[in-house]
Formats: structure tokens, sequence, C-alpha cells
């Protein structure tokens, strides 16, 4: 796409940056219609099935083709780094985002903010004080399950886009030296010539194997 550095990039995101996005362009493009997300699934120890993954990935990519489609909402900052940003400067410029949201905003809408805020603690708070006994220890104990998979899937995934990005630097290396070894066979003859025409074949299917791996 025109408005976007880069045709194709590989970043990690989670759900919460999904509705962050969300509610950054509810709050910036006040007159456009925003391409909804999905819901979040009320009952948690069901979550992270493999069909329940698959339906959430598939919403969420209809959602971002919906916004970078739209003419208005294609050309946000905050869309534009969500699909391009490293996770580094992803944090920082959400950070960046936000605090410039909040000084923003009029007194009245920071007032509710700040109530809301209180809100949640409030509800923190009396979730806090209920009683033990009224806790199904069966569900806690999925629930951190659930949550400590979620972060090792989220560190496997960034351990694999590594991979990945490795081995699509190995195939272009491989490509690079099986064209430097053609242009080398061509200044010798004889043997020295078949010799290293056939490495440069060689390094070359090598290559076209690795660029295949990384794509399939």
């Amino acid at each position: 796409m025109q408005d976007f550095r880069e045709t194709e990039k590989i970043v990690i995101r989670r759900f919460s940056d999904f509705v962050w996005l969300y509610e950054r362009l509810m709050e910036c493009y006040k007159g456009a219609v925003i391409p909804s997300l999905p819901g979040k699934n009320a009952v948690e120890k069901f979550r992270f099935t493999a069909e329940f993954i698959e339906v959430r990935r598939k919403a969420l990519d209809v959602f971002l083709k919906r916004v970078t489609a739209h003419p208005e909402l294609r050309k946000s900052e905050d869309v534009k780094n969500f699909l391009q940003a490293d996770e580094e400067i992803w944090a920082m410029e959400k950070t960046r985002s936000t605090e410039s949201s909040v000084f923003k905003k009029k007194p009245s809408d920071f007032m509710q903010m700040l109530k809301d805020v209180q809100s949640r603690v409030s509800d923190a708070v009396m979730r806090k004080e209920k009683v033990v006994e009224e806790t199904d220890p069966e569900y806690e104990r999925m629930k951190h399950y659930v949550v400590e998979l979620e972060e090792h899937l989220a560190e496997a995934q960034r351990h694999a886009m590594r991979l990945v990005k490795r081995q699509r630097e190995s195939g272009k290396n491989l490509a690079d030296f099986s064209k430097a070894l053609k242009l080398l066979s061509q200044c010798e003859s004889g043997a020295l010539k078949q010799t290293l025409s056939d490495v440069a074949d060689r390094a070359e299917e090598l290559a076209a194997k690795q660029q295949k791996q990384v794509f399939s």
C-alpha cells in the first residue's frame, strides 16, 4: 500500500493492542464508521481452544482489512505503527499517543476518566473482599494455566519470528553467493569453471528451498 513504508512486515500484537487501536480510532475519527472488533469471550475458562483462536484470528484479520481499506483510517499514524512498528517501538508509540490523548481531553472528559479509574479500583477492592469459598478452585487453576500458556505462546512466537528472519537472511546470502560464483566462473575455464558453476547452482537451489520454507 502506498501509505505504508513496507510491503511486508512481521509483528506481534496481542488482543489488547487491537482494543487499544480500536479505541484510538474511535477517539480520533469521531465522524467515521470504525469497523467492529470481535467481542471477548464471556467465559474465560473456555478461551484459547484451537477453534476459538482461529475464529478470533479471522475476525481480527477482517477488522484490519476494513481499517486499511478505509480512505481516512488507513492514514492514521496509529494504524501505520500498529502494522509496522517493532515491539519496543510499538510500546513507546502506544504510551506517547495515550499521554497525548490524555492532555488533549476536555476537563469534563478528564474528570470522567478519573471517575472510571476510581470505579474500577473500587470494583477490584470489592472483588478481593469476597469470601474465598465463592471462588471455584478449578476455575482459578485453569485461569492461571491459561495466563501462563498465553505468555509461553507469545514467547515461542517471538522466537519463531526471529528464526524466520534468520532463515530469510540466510536464503538471501546464499542467493548472493550463487550470483558471485556464477560471475567468477565466467572468468575461468576448464574444470575450475565447471566446479564454480556447479557450486553456484547448488547454492541457488538451497537459497530457493529456504525462501520457499519461509513463505510456505
